[in-house]
């Protein structure tokens, strides 16, 4: 059976919470639970690794105007991580050629991260901090059950990434207002602490 379905959802999942896959996978190969895992994704190393990224991830994505810091660093980890993931997979199979397989999962992971991070700065346009926390638990529940869900039925969760990805992509057009008006409040920040510091070098008159 061809390796895509997981690939493409794997590439999915790793532009929302790129350690929470690496590290689900690793767990699931090296336990014996699928054999689809290769073995530079169980070594101990990298499963503390993304363990330790994965619990940074955790917190930081549920503090407002943090969580989008830490999107746009993560703007080329993710969509990396997911090509890496499935170029990996594909050569552990051997169904699919690495290359297709890292175009796939490289350029999933980018839209569902882009669709991520807007989200994000539709959200912190809210001033309570529980919508973001909301948001954050529900994404790592997401990417930690449909990861489970694809070592088991890797069309079906194919399916699923595919909808929400669509999903995700209408709900960001929707939010489009809300995400300019985010961006203008960064800007304008920005632009307050910058006469600040610029007042401060000021000579006391």
């Amino acid at each position: 059976m061809s390796v895509l379905p997981l690939v493409f959802t794997s590439g999915w999942a790793s532009g929302i919470n790129a350690y929470a896959v690496v590290l689900l996978l690793g767990v699931f190969g090296a336990t014996g639970i699928s054999d689809e895992v290769p073995a530079s994704l169980q070594r101990t190393d990298v499963l503390v690794v993304a363990g330790v990224l994965f619990l940074c991830e955790a917190v930081a994505d549920k503090i407002p105007y943090v969580d989008s810091l830490w999107d746009s660093v993560h703007t080329v980890i993710r969509p990396v991580a997911g090509a890496v993931v499935a170029a990996l997979l594909a050569g552990q199979s051997g169904s699919l050629p690495e290359l297709a397989a890292g175009a796939v999962g490289g350029s999933t992971a980018l839209m569902s991260h882009l669709v991520k991070a807007g989200t994000r700065m539709a959200v912190n346009t809210s001033p309570e901090p529980f919508s973001n926390i909301a948001v954050s638990t529900a994404e790592d529940l997401g990417v930690a059950g449909i990861i489970t869900f694809a070592i088991f039925h890797p069309l079906a969760a194919a399916v699923i990434a595919a909808t929400l990805l669509v999903l995700g992509i209408v709900i960001l057009a929707f939010l489009a207002s809300r995400i300019r008006r985010f961006l203008r409040r960064r800007a304008q920040r920005r632009e307050e602490k910058r006469l600040a510091g610029t007042r401060s070098h000021w000579p006391p008159g």
